[in-house]
């Protein structure tokens, strides 16, 4: 069965996630094939607009597949997950600038290379199973795919709240952060796609839409605006204080590697002040260059998945011991390998 099926049908471009018994984790080929469909169809004129879902209950995409990308890295090979990140980024970009409606259906989990192939597009739809989260610093990375951007533009400092902790948004908070535009029951999610299949008119996708769930986030913005308004993760710890939310969010930070949470907190405040997709892919991509060789990242992902003992020996023992120079290690300029987002890689 093939992982991923691209098609024509009707006014529409079709692009269906099929590997549902792996949370239609992207591949690299995958990867390379959305990209060749969405440049056919950005110019062709029968196609209208492009729907993108995916095969089962669980997920739309819970992320990259990282099997291959680890076991390289661990062997001392990190080109592999050096062209799969500078060739998906492109991908990212492409999607960002795309010049139709594309129209993302997002069941059960999105997660990493999910939101860059979803919440880039025109219209992003949730349901009642929505889990929207970029939950990388868990396994040594940063939120990347562009995920850098969405983060920047949340309301107020949430970005900065939601990237360093990785927090899951269900529909409602979600759609308040930034990351979807609307919410429309699945069980509709059939009649509405083959009314845009043979119409090609995203206006029924209005139609269609309900009010968004409440956005639980939202009593919380003023808070998350006075604490992750400090300087440096060392500053947001001193700044908590005994609420249970503060020692949730704690607890959240302490979880993820060190160096990926103040790499996330600088990141997310770099983007912002440029708000640009090619900006903030060439900046992840600065740390995902080195996550691997000079990061936590074949660690993280060790711990997570590969012997799934949760229990990660980061290379800074504490948020505290991540100093400003680590940070810019991790973010400085690429002079020779620096990202190139306008052909292949």
């Amino acid at each position: 069965m093939a992982d991923i099926i691209i098609r024509i049908s009707g006014r529409a471009g079709r692009i269906t996630l099929n590997r549902p018994d792996a949370l239609n984790a992207l591949t690299y080929d995958m990867v390379l094939k959305i990209e060749a469909a969405l440049r056919d169809w950005a110019h062709d004129p029968a196609v209208d607009l492009v729907i993108i879902d995916a095969a089962g209950a669980r997920a739309f995409c819970a992320g990259g597949d990282i099997q291959h990308m680890y076991d390289t890295a661990r062997a001392g090979d990190f080109a592999y997950g050096r062209k799969f990140w500078a060739d998906e980024y492109r991908l990212n970009a492409f999607l960002f600038n795309f010049p139709k409606p594309y129209v993302a259906f997002m069941q059960g989990f999105t997660m990493g290379g999910g939101v860059g192939v979803s919440c880039h597009g025109s219209h992003r739809i949730l349901c009642e199973t929505s889990q929207i989260a970029m939950p990388e610093c868990g396994i040594g990375l940063i939120p990347d795919v562009g995920g850098s951007l969405l983060l920047a533009r949340a309301p107020g400092r949430l970005g900065e709240y939601l990237g360093c902790t990785g927090t899951r948004m269900d529909a409602g908070n979600a759609i308040y952060a930034g990351f979807a535009d609307y919410f429309i029951p699945q069980a509709q999610w059939n009649t509405l796609m083959q009314g845009l299949e043979s119409t090609g008119n995203v206006a029924l996708i209005d139609h269609a839409a309900q009010p968004a769930p409440p956005a639980s986030l939202a009593q919380h913005q003023a808070w998350v605006d006075t604490i992750f308004t400090a300087s440096s993760i060392r500053d947001v710890l001193n700044g908590l204080d005994d609420t249970d939310f503060a020692q949730k969010t704690e607890a959240a930070l302490r979880r993820n590697s060190p160096i990926s949470v103040a790499a996330t907190l600088d990141i997310v405040r770099r983007v912002r002040g440029m708000d640009s997709i090619a900006f903030a892919l060439q900046t992840e991509y600065r740390f995902t260059y080195r996550a691997a060789s000079e990061g936590d990242f074949i660690e993280g992902i060790r711990a997570a998945v590969i012997d799934k003992d949760r229990n990660p020996k980061w290379q800074h023992a504490r948020l505290e011991d991540v100093s400003g120079m680590d940070v810019s290690k991790m973010l400085m300029p690429l002079p020779k390998d620096a990202l190139n987002l306008g052909e292949t890689s």
